[in-house]
């Protein structure tokens, strides 16, 4: 009797645990569901975002010419001449690096 108890214990347990470690299903997750469920020959609409070829073609022209200026500030750095704006450029190549990333790689 008491093994028997032991073991519905265990089992309601063992459930509970389970139940409160699975994770929910986010709802855009369930929405898909739903969608493919209804239509299942029809593969989902995937939007994609429209790359601004000419924004895009003027941020790598920036890039490149603040790239092309960095080397003789580094000349200077071995001179001992700090140019004031180094570090500015450097910060807007990385702000350029990251948003040439963001527009070609979704």
């Amino acid at each position: 009797m008491k093994t028997s108890i032991v073991c519905l214990l265990l089992i309601l347990t063992l459930g509970a645990a389970s139940q409160a470690q699975s994770k929910p299903m986010p709802p855009a997750r369930r929405e898909l569901q739903r969608y493919e469920a209804m239509h299942p020959d029809e593969p989902p609409q995937v939007h994609t975002a429209r790359i601004d070829e000419a924004q895009l073609e003027r941020e790598a022209e920036e890039l490149v010419r603040l790239a092309q200026s960095v080397r003789p500030d580094v000349e200077r750095l071995r001179q001992g001449m700090l140019p004031k704006d180094v570090v500015e450029k450097l910060k807007r190549i990385e702000k350029l690096s990251k948003q040439l990333r963001g527009q070609i790689s979704p």
